[in-house]
């Protein structure tokens, strides 16, 4: 049987996630940090780590997007991710996850608080499933998508990946 990306959706239970792909929460930490407790940015108490499944077929992308915690990502299965990541000096990083560590590829990588990332499909790919972690746990009060012009302003250096990863 080929497990294609419909499988995953499917068997995994994955939902249209608002940055692009398909997504599934699997953890969320019963342990909770109140907000006084956390750092600037945060919008209410945390759990103190989340977990999702998340995919993206090929055609899709996720958002550029920046979040208030660090979000550790892992890879499963399909075919390499590329995760690209404008830290908050505005250097870009491009994070490539899969199974073959000969092309460069690494099964976890670490996208920094604050930073602005979005993902795609590496060229030819037709979907890749991953897993992302969060640490203070992942709330929509602290999502924020990227706006192109306002991201090109501040990164014109970056003009090829903004434009790929935003609407």
């Amino acid at each position: 049987m080929e497990l294609t990306a419909g499988y995953w959706i499917q068997k995994l239970q994955l939902t249209r996630h608002i940055e692009g792909g398909s997504y599934c929460r699997t953890y969320s930490s019963d342990l909770v940090f109140p907000q006084q407790q956390l750092p600037s940015g945060f919008h209410g108490a945390r759990p103190a780590s989340t977990a999702i499944y998340f995919l993206l077929e090929k055609g899709q992308f996720s958002a550029m997007h920046r979040i208030a915690s660090d979000e550790l990502w892992h890879f499963y299965y399909g075919d390499p991710l590329l995760v690209y990541e404008i830290n908050t000096e505005g250097a870009l990083k491009t994070h490539r996850l899969g199974n073959h560590p000969e092309n460069g590829e690494q099964f976890q990588c670490l996208v920094k608080a604050g930073s602005w990332f979005g993902s795609k499909t590496k060229d030819g790919g037709n979907y890749a499933l991953v897993g992302c972690t969060v640490a203070p746990g992942f709330d929509f009060d602290d999502f924020e998508l990227a706006e192109r012009n306002a991201l090109l302003q501040l990164y014109p250096q970056h003009r090829d990946i903004i434009e790929m990863l935003t609407d």
